[in-house]
């Protein structure tokens, strides 16, 4: 498989509303992709279409080698994990974790065998029967992303994983997703505010009202824009932009 996810033209209107516009990139196996863009920018509901969530209006694509409107196919083979990490907060550790497995049809020794490796990864050896109610933010999120990894999945959305979460944690989630993408061969779409995480994706989009405005490697964008920073590339484009984009911008710089 050449592309982890491939789209050309990727177009969605709601209404006379265009909220995507005319996307197209790709992205390799195994790389780590930073979405950027501020709130209401069409981060989501590109990542939508791509989940196979949204039809799109127009526009062709595959993701792990799966046309678009095949998404119930699509949802089989993806991990996703939400910022507000979907736990059962009543649930323990382990009971979260065979609680995912069981939906994607993993049970007896396969599932056992699945969460503890799993607890093992995620470094929660020793938590397995607290309650995920009472687990700190970034216990929560090694947790939630054990939960997106329990059905072996080739490729992971992570809606902003890391907001309001220690710079420790971070730190040790950004070495988990090193080791899934690097050494084990997992594309990730990750999006962000912090861009400090994006200078750490092998390749960055930038999306602003439902635009591309550049794609590609930290290296590459800033060398295009005669920039030393990702955060002054994005400010750069944005105010080219017009009315509104400051506001965009602060909403950005969280």
């Amino acid at each position: 498989m050449e592309y982890a996810i491939r789209v050309s033209g990727l177009t969605k209107d709601f209404g006379e509303n265009r909220v995507v516009n005319n996307l197209s990139f790709s992205i390799k196996p195994g790389s780590i992709f930073g979405f950027l863009g501020p709130n209401g920018s069409g981060k989501s509901t590109t990542i939508r279409m791509l989940c196979g969530i949204l039809t799109p209006t127009a526009g062709t694509g595959e993701v792990l080698g799966i046309p678009l409107e095949e998404g119930e196919r699509i949802k089989q083979q993806i991990g996703y994990m939400s910022q507000k990490f979907s736990l059962y907060e009543d649930l323990t550790v382990e009971e979260n974790l065979r609680f995912y497995g069981g939906i994607y049809g993993l049970k007896g020794q396969k599932l056992t065998g699945r969460v503890r490796e799993l607890v093992e990864l995620a470094g929660l050896v020793g938590r397995e029967r607290q309650l995920a109610g009472t687990l700190s933010g970034g216990w929560k999120q090694r947790l939630a992303l054990a939960a997106a990894l329990v059905h072996r999945p080739r490729l992971l959305f992570l809606d902003e994983p890391t907001a309001g979460v220690d710079p420790l944690s971070r730190k040790i989630f950004w070495d988990l997703l090193y080791w899934l993408a690097h050494e084990e061969g997992v594309t990730i779409l990750v999006t962000t505010h912090y861009m400090d995480e994006a200078e750490k994706c092998d390749v960055v989009g930038f999306i602003f009202r439902g635009n591309l405005m550049d794609f590609g490697t930290p290296e590459e964008i800033k060398a295009r824009h005669g920039l030393d920073s990702l955060e002054s590339v994005f400010i750069a484009c944005v105010e080219k932009e017009g009315p509104g984009a400051d506001f965009a911008r602060r909403g950005m710089m969280k």
